[in-house]
């Protein structure tokens, strides 16, 4: 798991993003946030919590999924545990956006493949380091 560098200057393509948030004021953020970022985004998809993450992932193309950790009904560790089993979605890059920053957590997260912890509250420009990593990256 990394922290997100400055941006970087190459072109990037465009990623489709899912965002898994119980709420939709902070998934409304986080899209603001990704679309000032100046990056070329692709289609944003949306989930209240890990179950409908999961029914997103199976109908649409993800590049990257930024989620929460405390959800109800599927948590973003649950979630991120679930993606791990299947091959199909490997290339998916994973994003934690959280309050919770505890070593603990971050320690889980380690084990289940994600790229990215970002705790809440977090700038705008934190959003764009990270998909500009994302982006050039690919």
């Amino acid at each position: 798991m990394t922290e997100p560098s400055s941006v970087n200057a190459q072109t990037p393509t465009s990623l489709n993003i899912l965002i898994v948030d119980d709420s939709a004021m902070m998934r409304t953020m986080i899209k603001r946030a990704a679309a000032l970022t100046g990056l070329p985004i692709g289609q944003i998809y949306e989930a209240a919590d890990g179950l409908q993450a999961l029914a997103v992932l199976q109908q649409q193309h993800v590049d990257a999924l930024f989620t929460d950790i405390n959800m109800p009904v599927m948590t973003g560790i649950e979630l991120l545990q679930q993606i791990a089993g299947h091959e199909r979605w490997q290339h998916m890059v994973r994003v934690i956006i959280s309050t919770d920053g505890s070593v603990a957590r971050r320690d889980e997260a380690d084990g289940l493949d994600v790229r990215f912890y970002v705790e809440k509250p977090f700038r705008p420009e934190v959003m764009r380091d990270v998909l500009s990593d994302l982006t050039v990256a690919r």
